[in-house]
């Protein structure tokens, strides 16, 4: 599964680069547990470190206070005293212990969890960085809404939303070059189509704009046409690429809206193309 593609068998692989504080609320999988079965862990690295645990739509819950040592970038952390908590029928909260670091491309707090107080149980456990109190009252399960949009980011290798807005502050788009009166993708430009589909991918409100447009050989009607057929060649490997068709806005200006003059073999080139906006 791609999930699998999130943890290393060794802590030698953690690439470190900023110490781990504040607020960071994830999941526990357990080994042997499906995905969608992982329990909710939220850790508060403050002056007095808990945790508080929480099953998925109930309103069981607990927190404990968390005894924590860095070394060589990776957080120990291990589970104390029970400071609060509301116990549920046929569950059983077990003290944890954890290794855990943050790992630079992904954005998140990794790692692993095992209880010398139950045997059998352990897994792994991945977190994102939050502005936010642990609470240490009563579940509110409708706060637990965050938890399967989470799990489809883990489901499908997205990175942290942190590290996905800087991707997409940072995207420099490019127009696409067409040769002359053809609507054909040129192979050189297939990788940085894929990586528009990421981005918006990655974004759940994010939308591409894709604007066709031609040289001024032809007529104003068949250059519409062409400017056309160039904008839905794209829209087609978008949607090949796995882009939602509703996520994908077309446009096309014919010759109308050239970026160089139509004199010269070049000009006219750079007047052949597609291009790009987020929206």
């Amino acid at each position: 599964m791609k999930y699998q593609l999130f943890f290393f068998s060794s802590f030698i692989s953690f690439i470190i680069n900023a110490q781990v504080t504040g607020v960071w609320k994830g999941v526990l999988i357990r080994d042997g547990q499906k995905l969608d079965q992982a329990s909710i862990i939220y850790f508060d690295f403050g002056k007095e470190p808990i945790t508080r645990e929480e099953l998925p739509g109930k309103d069981g819950y607990v927190v404990r206070v968390l005894k924590t040592e860095t070394k060589n970038g990776v957080i120990k952390g291990k589970q104390s005293t029970i400071v609060k908590k509301k116990d549920l029928y046929g569950n059983r909260w077990c003290a944890l212990e954890f290794e855990m670091a943050y790992v630079d491309s992904t954005g998140y707090l990794q790692g692993k969890f095992f209880s010398l107080e139950c045997r059998g149980v352990s897994g792994k456990l991945v977190c994102f960085k939050v502005s936010e109190t642990v609470s240490k009252e009563k579940t509110v399960i409708e706060l637990q809404s965050w938890r399967p949009i989470f799990l489809d980011d883990i489901k499908k290798g997205r990175k942290s939303r942190e590290i996905r807005d800087q991707e997409r502050k940072n995207f420099q788009f490019e127009p696409i070059y067409f040769d002359y009166d053809k609507a054909d993708i040129r192979p050189e430009y297939e990788a940085f189509l894929n990586r528009i589909v990421y981005v918006i991918n990655s974004h759940s409100d994010l939308r591409v704009r894709v604007t066709g447009n031609t040289d001024a050989d032809g007529s104003d009607q068949y250059n519409i046409g062409l400017s056309e057929r160039r904008a839905q060649a794209i829209i087609d490997f978008f949607v090949k690429a796995g882009l939602k068709r509703d996520r994908i806005v077309i446009d096309f200006k014919g010759e109308k809206n050239p970026v160089s003059d139509n004199k010269s073999e070049e000009g006219k080139q750079l007047n052949r193309r597609v291009d790009f906006e987020f929206i």
